[in-house]
């Protein structure tokens, strides 16, 4: 090093600014270079069975070291888990068959439905890749290991897991998982009042019954306040209507 045979020609930062100038920054040795990531497309819903995302999560046993795997679709609309199963392992296969499942009972087959997951292997598995050509799916997925790019299956399993009903010991059986899920799933859909959907359940959205409500609603806050207007000091709340729904807006396209 020439600093320490009292060699000083000048500082790192002005070798750099030379080594630019002069085009000789370029990458060398046998490691590749650095690159960057593209977002990956955004996507707006206008309307259920537009744009779907889903994810696998793990469901522990009472078997220490053994899981099972949950599966979930979500409409990202309506919030509504459109499809969901358990299994007790990751596979392109269950991915695939669960998928066909779905479309078949939201009846939008070749409707090139917007899939968006992660970059798990089931996600990328051919058997998956040719079910979703077969059935007119769309794919997108997100940017490797960056999980704000699949908000609303994140979303989605947190609500799961932090349910007051579940089992913090595990499950005891692959049974018993599908057995809770499918509970989970029902109230989910049905009864869970939704915040970022203005307080219905996925499943009323889903149908196009959230209009109607929301309109009572508003009525109703109305009514009071012409009843009452001491009690209020501005405006009522809002209950219109969500519109569209957006998934990764920077990249944003319209879904089909």
């Amino acid at each position: 090093m020439l600093a320490d045979e009292g060699v000083y020609l000048g500082s790192e930062s002005s070798f750099y600014r030379i080594l630019k100038a002069n085009n000789q920054l370029s990458h060398r040795g046998k490691a590749k270079p650095k690159g960057t990531q593209a977002k990956p497309d955004g996507f707006t819903a206008t309307g259920p069975c537009e744009v779907w995302t889903w994810d696998i999560s793990y469901c522990p046993s009472t078997v220490i070291g053994r899981f099972f795997y949950l599966y979930m679709i979500m409409d990202i609309f309506s919030r509504k888990v459109v499809g969901w199963e358990v299994y007790d392992c990751e596979s392109g296969d269950h991915a695939a068959n669960l998928l066909e499942r779905t479309l078949w009972s939201e009846k939008c087959v070749n409707d090139e439905i917007i899939l968006h997951s992660d970059n798990g292997s089931p996600m990328k598995s051919l058997t998956m890749q040719a079910k979703m050509i077969e059935m007119g799916v769309i794919g997108s997925r997100s940017r490797p290991g960056v999980s704000n790019d699949n908000p609303y299956s994140e979303s989605l399993f947190r609500t799961v897991k932090y349910c007051h009903r579940w089992p913090s010991e595990g499950f005891k059986s692959l049974e018993e998982a599908r057995a809770w899920v499918r509970d989970f799933v029902r109230w989910y859909n049905t009864e869970h009042r939704h915040s970022r959907i203005r307080f219905v359940t996925p499943e009323q959205r889903h149908k196009g019954e959230d209009q109607q409500i929301l309109a009572k609603r508003t009525e109703l806050y109305a009514e009071a306040k012409v009843r009452n207007p001491s009690r209020w000091s501005g405006e009522t709340r809002n209950w219109d209507k969500i519109g569209s729904v957006e998934l990764n807006p920077e990249n944003k396209k319209e879904a089909a």
